[in-house]
């Protein structure tokens, strides 16, 4: 397991100075590249209006995804690496098409998505104590641990991502519920947000991305033993297990 440090804010700067956090987060994202690992897509964080407010925060922020982060559904995680995991219950988009056109229009992220799929992520942060204001999280790639994806996909023409209703179980007690609009009103919004920002910053989504579109609920604290559950309606469930004895 790794041993959290303090906070980095003060040494980034303010919130208004985000780039320099990115820079951090891309840093490392090229460190990872160079030792082999692959990108598997991108994250998006405080999507949540109630989120953004407790950090003082107007926007969504991004991590890297990499395919060793990734997780089947049903498939039991070691906890070894992880140092302060939570757990939150998401849905997840695979882009068919690129959104490398700069700003988009939302018909045309709706026309780039190949198809949907529950989604739990096991959030993580080396910050001790998650004591995170952006700043922290976006050098720390957006606080993202691992994710775990379901294997039924859902075409979008079969499901109204907004009123999908999310309860998320831990040992078979409920622990989170919220729905599809909590997530920018829109998870496609969050992906809209994402590909523009992705373009002014020229590293585009391309087809073929995972992109994890925020959470729906409140994350909670897991330990080694619990058995994490979504259940997202329409769109299926998902689920995994921390190895181990709590």
């Amino acid at each position: 397991m790794g041993i959290p440090c303090p906070p980095v804010r003060n040494l980034l700067g303010t919130d208004s100075e985000l780039d320099l956090a990115y820079s951090v987060q891309q840093v490392n994202v090229e460190a990872a590249r160079a030792a082999g690992r692959r990108i598997s897509g991108k994250k998006i964080g405080l999507t949540s209006p109630a989120v953004q407010a407790q950090l003082g925060v107007d926007q969504p922020d991004f991590g890297t995804l990499f395919v060793d982060m990734e997780i089947g559904d049903g498939v039991e995680i070691d906890p070894a690496p992880l140092i302060q995991p939570r757990a939150e219950a998401e849905i997840a988009v695979v882009l068919e098409h690129d959104l490398d056109t700069g700003e988009h229009s939302f018909l045309e992220v709706v026309r780039a998505v190949a198809y949907a799929v529950p989604a739990i992520e096991i959030v993580d942060s080396r910050i001790a104590g998650w004591d995170i204001t952006i700043v922290d999280t976006v050098a720390d790639n957006a606080s993202c641990g691992l994710y775990v994806v379901g294997g039924r996909p859902v075409m979008l023409a079969g499901v109204n991502l907004p009123a999908i209703e999310m309860r998320m179980t831990i040992n078979g007690d409920q622990v989170s519920n919220g729905t599809g609009a909590a997530c920018l009103g829109h998870p496609l919004n969050a992906v809209r947000w994402l590909a523009d920002e992705l373009s002014r910053r020229g590293t585009p989504l391309q087809a073929g991305d995972c992109v994890m579109t925020g959470a729906l609920g409140p994350m909670r604290d897991i330990k080694p033993g619990d058995v994490i559950e979504a259940d997202l309606g329409a769109m299926g469930t998902v689920r995994t297990r921390l190895l181990g004895k709590g």
